[in-house]
């Protein structure tokens, strides 16, 4: 299973908020839209970092309630994780482990094609293993094949 095949299952509505919005602007579209991840960038598109909830957490634990007025360009994250659609979904995973992180943006040759949660990369896995036990509970009850 390659990346490109999990963003084939997904909306591919990617959310992303100013450099200059505040944290609050930012909590109040996680909230509204129900996610908890935006890219930081002036244009569709294009991305000068991310913020995510705990981003979000971070800067409230670290500035305290001055926090809520500081802009997202100031709290996001710059080094950004990324993958390619080509690759194959072990690496993506490997790369949220080792990064700590639960997005990975997808990048094809330098242009943004989407972002793999692991949410995404969880429901898969689960309809992977759903699938292979309808299979197996099938072929021991001698259906499907002739």
């Amino acid at each position: 299973m390659r990346v490109g095949d999990i963003l084939k299952e997904k909306s591919p509505e990617i959310f992303s908020v100013t450099p200059d919005r505040t944290l609050v602007d930012v909590l109040r579209l996680f909230a509204k839209r129900n996610i908890g991840f935006v890219l930081v960038g002036n244009t569709p598109g294009e991305y000068q970092g991310t913020l995510s909830e705990r981003d979000c957490c971070n800067a409230m634990a670290e500035r305290g309630a001055d926090a809520a007025q500081a802009r997202a360009g100031e709290i996001m994250k710059r080094d950004v994780p990324t993958c390619s659609a080509s690759d194959l979904l072990p690496l993506a995973m490997a790369i949220m482990t080792r990064q700590r992180t639960r997005h990975v943006i997808v990048l094809d040759d330098g242009k943004l094609v989407g972002i793999v949660s692991i949410g995404d990369v969880v429901k898969h896995r689960l309809d992977e293993a759903l699938r292979t036990e309808q299979e197996l509970e099938e072929y021991v009850a001698g259906k499907g094949y002739h």
